[in-house]
């Protein structure tokens, strides 16, 4: 099963009442919603295995990236015990999932995409982009990949102060 044909997808599910986002693999001879706690597929593509590999380690740094940055601005985000928060809304799901899937087609965008995503990571991208440090196709994909973190959600931010450590 080096590099067999599987499925990369995109899917909603709940486990014990708890609903979340999975982005997972699955044999192409296997129905994705087999899986009793899939709910609804909303991406699926036919694509090697290895590939399929790589783009999920991608899209899984994109969204703990995206929800780090969040958590750090203190908005409140659910944990489910598996998967993505349903806090993260579909379409971005779709847009991350999308954008790592075409730029997987071109070997050189993939691999500068992947050192852009790591670098994010840690520090935002945008002090690169201003700075001109980054130039043509690297600048074009920075300013994406930027895009793909920008979400912020309409629920309210975590405002309780911690308690002085004197009281």
């Amino acid at each position: 099963m080096e590099n067999s044909s599987q499925y990369l997808f995109l899917a909603s599910g709940v486990n014990n009442g708890e609903g979340f986002w999975i982005v997972g693999i699955k044999n192409c001879d296997e129905n994705i919603l087999d899986d009793e706690n899939l709910l609804d597929c909303h991406r699926k593509e036919l694509i090697g295995n290895e590939s399929a590999k790589d783009i999920v380690l991608a899209i899984n740094l994109n969204v703990n990236n995206l929800l780090n940055e969040l958590r750090n601005k203190n908005y409140l985000i659910a944990r489910p015990s598996m998967g993505i928060p349903f806090d993260i809304p579909l379409e971005i799901l779709e847009n991350i999932f999308d954008f790592w899937l075409d730029i997987y087609k071109n070997h050189e965008a993939w691999v500068a995409c992947i050192g852009l995503l790591k670098v994010r990571k840690r520090i935002p991208l945008t002090n690169l982009i201003e700075s001109e440090s980054l130039k043509g196709n690297s600048k074009k994909w920075a300013i994406k990949i930027e895009t793909l973190h920008t979400y912020n959600p309409p629920s309210t931010k975590n405002e309780k102060l911690n308690d002085p450590m004197w009281e």
